[in-house]
């Protein structure tokens, strides 16, 4: 089981739970099985090539998965997950 930490924007997908659990062996696995519980959470994370939109970051164990191996990252029991949107602004 890994834990997946969701940001404010996204938790109305969540039932208002900052954070939710789903089984994997990778990333994808547990996007996949996150989103059965969730639906529409896969969509908001990934686009329609099924790679990870790039105003979304995920990090495993405080790692960007951007560095790691992206969605094939392996993950073993009590990891955890943080999904981060970007944030832009400024002038």
């Amino acid at each position: 089981m890994v834990t997946i930490r969701i940001p404010a924007p996204l938790r109305s997908l969540t039932a208002d739970k900052s954070e939710i659990s789903a089984e994997g062996a990778t990333i994808a696995e547990v996007i996949d099985a996150a989103d059965r519980n969730y639906p529409g959470l896969k969509g908001r994370l990934l686009d329609e090539k099924g790679s990870l939109r790039r105003y979304i970051n995920i990090f495993h164990n405080d790692q960007d998965i951007r560095f790691t191996g992206a969605l094939t990252t392996p993950l073993k029991e009590g990891d955890r997950l943080a999904i981060v949107p970007a944030i832009a602004g400024g002038r």
